[in-house]
């Protein structure tokens, strides 16, 4: 990686804004490799150097991945002024610039990858590349004519027609009157599962993404609970991007 500023290497990590770790260099509180370093300027290798603030190591991370196992009631973005955002939940994590990989609604629960790896986000969002698996309890019976039309391209609308889509009936509940079910989707439109159960009478009424692309959620993580990628699963993300890119 090329060289950056002590400045934004400090700002990067969150030790403070990036005036305020100007300050703290002026101040002589940053050592880079055990020597006192006063200019923010000084360019810093981030796979050599050794950085310490207060006497305490700052490792520099490019990226950084977590799953998210996203509760209800909880929005998808990086800041909003009214409610609880995705981000606040990784409370663990070196970087500031960390953002959601697509969107979950607000009442939807499920796996969410958090990372500030944009070109990897580009990619698993991709109209081509694009693949999620998502469990729901909706209402109605579900049988094998809503299997057959998610199949065949679902007609949302005069304007929207859902891409083949792979429908399995899990369960079916009489008492209640819903079904459980899990649905393979290859396109990510506003509202599309909701929209698609809508379209054949139905009425989702829970709604969990299981799977994005190769990343699957851990179902030992509890809602609102967090997990950093392992390097396999960050390896199988990349190795997919790089295969359907070259195919």
């Amino acid at each position: 990686m090329a060289k950056i500023r002590l400045d934004k290497y400090l700002a990067d990590m969150q030790i403070g804004t990036r005036s305020a770790v100007k300050e703290y260099i002026r101040k002589g509180r940053v050592r880079v490799n055990e020597a006192v370093v006063k200019s923010p300027e000084q360019k810093i290798d981030t796979e050599t150097d050794t950085v310490l603030y207060d006497d305490k190591p700052v490792g520099y991370h490019t990226y950084e991945y977590f799953m998210l196992n996203k509760p209800q009631g909880v929005v998808s973005a990086t800041q909003d002024t009214k409610e609880k955002t995705v981000t606040e939940l990784i409370t663990e994590k070196n970087r500031k610039d960390l953002f959601p990989v697509g969107r979950l609604d607000k009442d939807t629960e499920g796996l969410l990858l958090i990372t500030n790896d944009g070109a990897l986000s580009h990619e698993l969002l991709s109209p081509k590349k694009h693949v999620e698996t998502y469990f729901a309890e909706v209402m109605g019976k579900i049988g094998q004519a809503e299997v057959i039309k998610f199949k065949e391209g679902l007609v949302i609308d005069t304007e929207f027609t859902a891409l083949p889509a792979v429908l399995e009936v899990l369960s079916f509940d009489e008492a209640k009157n819903t079904s459980r079910i899990r649905v393979t989707i290859h396109e990510g439109k506003f509202h599309q599962v909701k929209r698609m159960f809508e379209a054949v009478g139905s009425e989702v009424l829970y709604l969990k993404r299981l799977s994005m692309g190769t990343l699957v959620l851990d179902e030992s993580l509890a809602p609102g609970a967090y997990r950093r990628l392992t390097e396999q699963e960050i390896q199988m993300l990349k190795e997919t991007r790089n295969i359907k890119k070259n195919g």
